[in-house]
């Protein structure tokens, strides 16, 4: 799904939205204080300009800090620009990764934003949809006869593309009530059904007709009849899944999908700012390395194999900036959720025999 990344309340916008909704219920023997509900009413009256004054400064200060931080329009406004000698390269990711400025420059991130259709950007979306296209690559996927399953896919272009190479695909995304109650639906961030993962300009019509099937289904109750896939994958969708057990059981379920050998290639949230506090509940969650390392032990106890994370943060001026809502289109490698620093990790596991 295109970033769903979650535009988070303040906490003076979560004070002001209790304090609206506070409707104090009558004492059930009003005697001894009976101005208390009106004090309260009063108070909360009195207070909500107050709060409306704070939310304000807090946002521009939000904005200010931006301009203080963000990095040279130089640096990221129209760039990097493609360059000519594009083109896929050959053992790019044989380890997991995460979103950093350096790759943006590099041959085949040009080729993939291209084939994709995509303008090239600083935008770790973007960077999500080229490191699943170049993991599968590698890894001989992106052929005729090859089967791929997609995960949440939302109004991503990755079906369409896999089709055109010959792949014929199973996209799914959550049910439509369900996206509705999410927000996803209203933000253009949900597939409905299969229409919503045509791309023309990508694979032809009938193609695509041909080769992609749609399937409603729950990231947390993975159909049983979804099996013998040669790979699958999600792009930043796991983390809405409720919290980071429930993150780390679909990915251990999504496995089950393959065939022997199949490859499995996930991007997630990764919490740059720690590795003991985090959301770990929720509607976004955030992961940390410790939590990739216990899941690297439990699959390798089952006989899987995930490919080494590099937990490199980069360090390139692009790299350092950590966007603040409301969220830049572009440089957008990094944002601050909830306090902390986050950003996208991809993640590869190869199916056992």
């Amino acid at each position: 799904m295109p970033s769903r990344d979650e535009k988070p309340q303040s906490l003076l916008q979560v004070i002001a939205s209790k304090l609206q909704r506070s409707k104090p219920e009558p004492a059930p023997n009003p005697l001894p204080f009976p101005e208390y509900t009106s004090m309260t009413r009063d108070l909360a009256e009195a207070l909500t300009p107050v709060i409306a004054r704070l939310d304000l400064l807090e946002r521009q200060n939000r904005l200010l800090m931006r301009q203080l931080l963000l990095p040279d329009r130089a640096l990221w406004h129209t760039m990097p620009g493609l360059l000519p000698d594009m083109a896929p390269g050959d053992f790019i990711f044989p380890d997991g990764r995460l979103c950093k400025e350096h790759s943006f420059r590099q041959p085949y991130f040009s080729y993939w934003a291209a084939q994709l259709g995509e303008p090239l950007r600083y935008h770790r979306k973007l960077w999500e949809f080229v490191f699943v296209c170049q993991v599968l690559y590698e890894r001989g996927m992106l052929a005729p006869e090859r089967r791929g399953l997609g995960f949440g896919v939302g109004a991503e272009p990755l079906s369409a593309y896999f089709a055109a190479q010959g792949c014929t695909v199973v996209g799914t995304d959550m049910a439509s009530d369900d996206a509705v109650t999410a927000g996803w639906a209203a933000s253009a961030q949900h597939a409905a059904g299969k229409q919503a993962l045509g791309r023309p300009n990508l694979c032809p019509p009938e193609l695509f007709d041909a080769r992609v099937r749609f399937e409603t289904v729950d990231m947390n109750a993975v159909p049983e009849h979804l099996v013998d896939f040669d790979f699958c994958w999600s792009a930043c969708a796991l983390e809405h899944l409720g919290s980071i057990d429930l993150g780390m059981a679909f990915i251990e379920r999504s496995i089950e999908t393959l065939r022997p050998g199949g490859i499995a290639v996930h991007t997630t949230e990764y919490n740059v700012s720690s590795n003991d506090d985090t959301l770990s509940e929720g509607g976004t969650v955030l992961f940390r390395r410790q939590d990739f390392e216990a899941l690297a032990a439990r699959l390798a106890s089952k006989g899987h194999r995930i490919a080494p994370i590099d937990f490199n943060p980069g360090y390139g001026k692009v790299d350092r900036y950590v966007d603040v809502a409301p969220y830049l289109d572009e440089p957008h490698l990094k944002l601050a959720l909830a306090g902390y620093a986050t950003t996208s990790i991809g993640i590869i596991v190869q199916r056992g025999d």
